[in-house]
């Protein structure tokens, strides 16, 4: 069976790996889906995202990373797959995840969302706080993997 992780993954955080781990082992393949429409200022680019999100999933053998624009469902239905994978960290989550179900359910009834909670260690992960903390100079290597720590500092050594 097939499932898709969606999201915009700016940037892919430790959190997000723990829920494609998760994944990966449930589901004999399971797609990374980058979004490219986000409805909000990106920090990385369309091809950054991708390629980091390429470099931090390489090790997982059943997972491959699909960039794609345009409506979930129809990138689902593309895929040839009916299964979708969420993230939820606490309760607050939840109600906007509903949310987007209900949505993607409406959009195309073949659709289901599974939600996965990830390990303790990562509840607290969030790509925004991540990206103030990158802008503050603050150490990631406990909140991304390291291809994504050495893109801020890239991006970071630039804009000085």
């Amino acid at each position: 069976m097939k499932a898709i992780y969606p999201g915009t993954f700016d940037p892919i955080s430790l959190g997000h790996l723990n829920i494609v781990e998760k994944a990966a082992k449930i589901f004999d393949e399971v797609i990374l889906g980058v979004a490219d429409y986000t409805a909000k200022e990106n920090y990385f680019s369309f091809e950054e995202r991708v390629e980091l999100c390429r470099k931090s999933c390489a090790y997982i053998e059943n997972v491959q990373v699909i960039s794609f624009t345009g409506l979930v469902v129809d990138f689902a239905r593309e895929q040839n797959c009916k299964l979708l994978i969420r993230g939820l960290r606490a309760v607050s989550d939840f109600e906007y995840e509903l949310s987007l179900a209900l949505h993607n359910v409406k959009l195309n009834a073949d659709i289901e969302t599974m939600f996965l909670v990830p390990s303790l260690r990562y509840m607290y992960l969030s790509s925004s706080m991540i990206r103030q903390l990158a802008e503050l100079n603050a150490d990631l290597k406990d909140f991304v993997p390291p291809a994504v720590a050495e893109a801020f500092k890239q991006k970071m050594h630039r804009s000085t």
